[in-house]
């Protein structure tokens, strides 16, 4: 499974990517405006900033909701750098943008997917990824995992190429949960992908390992 950090943020994508296991970055307009990023000439640099930082795919978010619209934006931002991946809303007109970015080489993320069947339109459309939101379907009281292990098992029965991009994450729990769902990718804060290296028995192992070896000294 690949991590993607799902942030705008110069240093966090840094303390990610200098981890060593960070494959690609995630960002949305909410993510641009916690960082105060403001202005088309502004949001174009910080993504060029982001891909001259990390190897590797960085989703970037249409604003427009029309089929022209979402075209016109994906074409300027795919011109930003190689590794630019358009991300389009899940609705009508954005399936039909993604048919033609596919027809066009152009690499898509389908964003706000809650459903099975949402999931199957990006793929018959050719998003290079779906992005399930996990997080928000827990919050509504449904099982955000079970539709990440729904979505694998009819892209796998069906022979679709599209991968899923677990998204939405809260915890290091989901994290683990998606791996076992068979997820391609899983898309978190910088505070997820640090907490799995967090456990009792590792801090309590580590300091007596410290106590044993001072008295060797």
């Amino acid at each position: 499974m690949k991590f993607f950090i799902d942030t705008a943020n110069l240093a966090q994508i840094k303390e990610a990517n200098d981890l060593g296991i960070l494959d690609g970055v995630t960002t949305n307009p909410s993510l641009m405006a916690k960082e105060n990023i403001k202005g088309h000439d502004a949001i174009m640099a910080h993504y060029k900033t982001i891909c001259e930082i990390v190897d590797g795919p960085v989703s970037a978010e249409v604003f427009g909701t029309t089929f022209e619209s979402i075209i016109e934006e994906g074409q300027k931002l795919a011109a930003i750098h190689e590794n630019i991946v358009v991300k389009v809303p899940m609705i009508k007109d954005g399936i039909k943008a993604i048919k033609w970015f596919t027809d066009n080489n152009i690499p898509t993320n389908c964003t706000l997917v809650f459903s099975a069947g949402q999931a199957i339109l990006a793929a018959k459309a050719g998003a290079t990824y779906v992005s399930p939101f996990i997080g928000r379907i827990d919050d509504s009281n449904w099982d955000g995992v079970e539709l990440i292990k729904q979505i694998v098992n009819i892209y796998n029965t069906q022979g679709f190429l599209t991968e899923v991009l677990a998204a939405s994450i809260r915890t290091p729990l989901h994290i683990v949960k998606c791996a076992e769902a068979g997820a391609d990718v899983c898309t978190c804060p910088l505070s997820s992908i640090l907490g799995l290296l967090k456990h009792p028995l590792t801090d309590l192992g580590l300091q007596q390992f410290l106590n044993d070896a001072s008295t060797m000294k």
